[in-house]
């Protein structure tokens, strides 16, 4: 495989530099607990990459009025959907609707990459 240079694309509304990612060269672990590291974010949305080292987790949660993507990137993980337990792998993907509890966890000896989406973004709601 041939190695490109990250890029940099002039496409959002104000002129400015919108960078182009390779989602497993910018994960970063953390032995503590899970990595969030965002991305991209807007008033309407966010995406971002949780990394996960093994037994690391998102705890179950909720969004009220909001939309959650998950999409495992590398490794494997058990995603929580509700009182529903599925394990995802690597180009896999589920959404946690507005209300549903929701969350992840790595039970595999492996590490895990998933890209994450949300919308609307939490913090920019009125």
């Amino acid at each position: 495989m041939i190695e490109k240079p990250l890029a940099y694309l002039y496409i959002n509304r104000r002129g400015e530099k919108v960078q182009i990612h390779d989602l497993l060269k910018t994960a970063e672990f953390q032995p503590n607990k899970m990595k969030k590291k965002n991305l991209f974010s807007s008033p309407r949305m966010f995406f971002d990459i949780y990394c996960l080292e093994p037994s690391q987790q998102q705890a179950l949660h909720r969004h009220d009025d909001n939309d959650k993507i998950y999409l495992v990137v590398d490794g494997e993980v058990e995603v929580m959907l509700g009182s529903e337990k599925q394990t995802l792998y690597p180009n896999q993907a589920v959404v946690a609707s507005a209300g549903i509890p929701h969350g992840i966890l790595n039970r595999s000896a492996s590490r895990a990459v998933v890209a994450v989406m949300m919308a609307p973004h939490p913090a920019f709601e009125k």
